[in-house]
């Protein structure tokens, strides 16, 4: 499965933006999908997840309430819409898929497909 995450660009602080991630082809529904970011200079570092079937979504706590991640299992893509965007959430955001259990959920190395990603730049 090919993932391609699209939706980025310039937004100033308080604003909001969607980003989708689309895939070649129906990504299984017993595959979590999540969103991982790296700012210039950072580690990457997990965002956002939509477990498997969609069950259920995960947030990191500096996005917990800001952030929501939305699936259909019956089709892609994998939306993150993003509201009250701060400065320090501009990074470059990928999207990842892979049969990643509870406990690995926020680990990178767990998900072994990643698409290019798009940047987000928030402004003051």
């Amino acid at each position: 499965v090919q993932l391609q995450a699209s939706g980025g660009g310039l937004v100033q602080a308080g604003g909001s933006l969607r980003l989708s991630c689309a895939a070649s082809e129906r990504i299984s529904s017993s595959y979590t999908v999540a969103w991982f970011r790296q700012a210039p200079g950072k580690e990457r570092e997990f965002v956002a997840a939509s477990g498997r079937n969609g069950a259920r979504a995960y947030y990191a706590d500096s996005v917990k309430g800001r952030f929501t991640v939305s699936r259909d299992n019956a089709k892609t893509p994998v939306y993150l819409q993003m509201n009250s965007l701060k400065l320090e959430d501009t990074a470059v955001y990928s999207c990842a898929t892979g049969p990643v259990i509870y406990s690995m959920i926020a680990v990178a190395a767990g998900y072994h497909n990643w698409g290019q990603g798009t940047l987000v730049t928030v402004s003051s």
